[in-house]
């Protein structure tokens, strides 16, 4: 029977600093590649904190849900689906 045992040796150990070194390399590029020029900054007043500048744009941000409609008893068919 094979016995589970951790292994031996300083593979897993490179192997971990070049994984971790690789993906410290992307991110690094990917913010330095990102095409915003004006990162913003976040400015307190009125005990509400807001985002000043950025790349971010309002068209950007999700849409706000609609609110739900009437509850209908289970069972019941919806009007709109109705013919």
């Amino acid at each position: 029977m094979t016995r589970l045992t951790p292994a031996s040796g300083a593979f897993p150990l490179v192997t971990g600093i070049v994984a971790a070194a690789a993906l410290s390399g992307a991110a690094v590029f990917a913010v330095l590649h990102s095409g915003c020029d004006d990162p913003g900054a976040y400015r307190a007043h009125d005990g509400v904190v807001e985002l000043v500048g950025g790349c971010l744009q309002p068209d950007d941000l999700p849409v706000t849900p609609k609110a739900p409609g009437p509850v209908r008893p289970l069972g019941d068919v919806d009007p709109a689906l109705a013919r």
